[in-house]
């Protein structure tokens, strides 16, 4: 998009791009007919890299703005600035934490990864999605007081289990006529 040299740097403007014409040098994740490829392996690393951001920057503002909020005294046997979900929750706010740090290291690590040009359709890159999505989940099951932390658990565990199946089997080109009309919105 650029050059430097003797310090200048040369800039093509957007107008001067072909915008009808694929990147050059990277896969187009479109078929012909204009539709996206329905499996998780064609996705694009760009696609996956904003996916990735996206995920880095929830799970930060998670981990700094815990549910429940903070004191704000030291009244009471706590510490202004303190989260109240710890002193209340202790359990679900360990919980919380941990999917949080858990969706934000992981996210920075498939970023890297893809950046540094680890392979889209590589395990890794894979795996690394499928429990930075799986820990958001996490967090926001954490984040619910009424519900049973037992419950919590079950359904993260159903939810990587599903993200595991579809992220490697399901085929929406694969499904039935129906299913494909009420899911993507083509026969």
């Amino acid at each position: 998009m650029g050059s430097a040299g003797n310090g200048v740097i040369h800039v093509q403007m957007a107008a001067d791009l072909d915008l009808d014409q694929p990147p050059q040098g990277r896969d187009n994740h479109q078929q012909n007919t204009g539709r996206h490829k329905p499996d998780f392996a064609t996705n694009s690393r760009d696609t996956l890299l904003v996916v990735a951001t996206l995920i880095s920057a929830l799970s930060y503002q998670l981990g700094t703005n815990i549910p429940g909020g903070y004191w704000q005294d030291d009244t009471g046997g706590h510490v202004a600035g303190d989260p109240i979900m710890r002193d209340k929750h202790r359990r679900r706010y360990w919980l919380f934490m941990a999917g949080s740090w858990a969706a934000f290291g992981i996210s920075m690590l498939l970023t890297v990864g893809l950046l540094t040009g680890v392979p889209p359709k590589s395990r890794l890159v894979r795996g690394a999605f499928q429990v930075a999505y799986a820990s958001l989940v996490l967090t926001f099951l954490a984040s619910q007081p009424r519900t049973s932390l037992t419950l919590d658990l079950a359904i993260w565990v159903g939810v990587m289990a599903a993200l595991a199946f579809a992220t490697t089997k399901v085929r929406v080109d694969k499904l039935p006529s129906w299913a494909k009309e009420k899911v993507c919105g083509w026969a």
